[in-house]
């Protein structure tokens, strides 16, 4: 007879701000729930997914995590532009020392914020000692594409496109700057050249998705896949990850991220000193029309 442990939790769960955390069995479900922005990450959503993946990492039940997004799309990026942007707010700091952003100004504030939200928490997702999947639809843009990096495997949709067309804003990339482990480094730049959309089948071609499905069957196809992975031994699938995970470090992965992080706050520091704002004048608008 199963353990008990090993049955669906199909009671209901609370949701934690913008996202929904569910189990079924040895897989938990991590859901950035904000559909109507089109899954745009404010602080409130990344410090949710943050105390799920801690939840997930330490549930002994959990054998392997997927991340969702509802709606059409997986994620459009950083929240820019939302009537909840809440960048200018002061949240409990998890990630690093570094402290609080929100009465400071300029680069010290914007520096202690993204060390913190983005490089930091992205970093320590990455080395979440359960295997991670990615399950993208639609848009995985920008801010979109660091959570799907620090994913261990990516499983897409038909539909979905991958696109970081901040070099729009003057800057190099966005601040989880994995572009050249992920895909070769001439297809890299022309991604940040261009800020064209990568569709999922070219993302596939070029090793940065690990399967494409159809949009109806994306569900399914990452659920099967997290539960062959699931009946493999737990400290089996630790070391394999942190075997991997090391190599890239080996790579310049780690230290390559420290250096374009920096090159990412010259560049809005630049910004402010020559143009309308850090972001180089760029709203919401703007971003969306010159990468449709």
């Amino acid at each position: 007879m199963p353990a008990a442990h090993d049955q669906p939790d199909e009671r209901p769960q609370p949701q934690d701000g913008p996202v929904r955390y569910h189990r079924r069995g040895p897989v938990a479900t991590v859901t950035m729930d904000r559909p109507e922005y089109r899954n745009a990450q404010n602080s409130a959503m990344t410090y949710a997914l943050d105390r799920a993946f801690y939840r997930a990492a330490a549930d002994d039940s959990v054998k392997v995590v997927v991340l969702a997004g509802a709606g059409e799309h997986f994620s459009a990026g950083h929240d820019i532009g939302t009537p909840r942007r809440d960048a200018h707010l002061s949240f409990e700091r998890t990630a690093g020392l570094w402290w609080d952003h929100s009465d400071k100004q300029g680069a010290e504030s914007r520096y202690a914020r993204e060390s913190e939200v983005y490089l930091g928490m992205c970093r320590r997702w990455r080395e979440l000692p359960k295997p991670v999947i990615a399950s993208v639809q639609g848009a995985c843009v920008a801010g979109g594409l660091m959570l799907a990096w620090v994913c261990d495997l990516i499983v897409a949709s038909e539909d979905a496109f991958f696109a970081d067309p901040v070099v729009r804003m003057g800057i190099p990339g966005v601040e989880y700057f994995a572009h050249p482990w992920v895909m070769p480094p001439r297809i890299a730049k022309e991604f940040l050249y261009t800020g064209d959309r990568m569709t999922a089948r070219r993302a596939h071609e070029v090793g940065m998705v690990n399967r494409v499905v159809p949009r109806a069957e994306l569900a399914l196809h990452t659920m099967e896949l997290a539960e062959r992975i699931a009946v493999m031994p737990r400290m089996g699938l630790a070391l394999a990850k942190r075997a991997v995970n090391q190599a890239e470090d080996l790579q310049g992965l780690h230290s390559g991220l420290d250096s374009v992080f920096g090159l990412h706050h010259l560049a809005h520091a630049h910004n402010a000193e020559t143009a309308a704002d850090p972001l180089g004048g760029m709203d919401v608008r703007a971003m969306k029309e010159d990468s449709a």
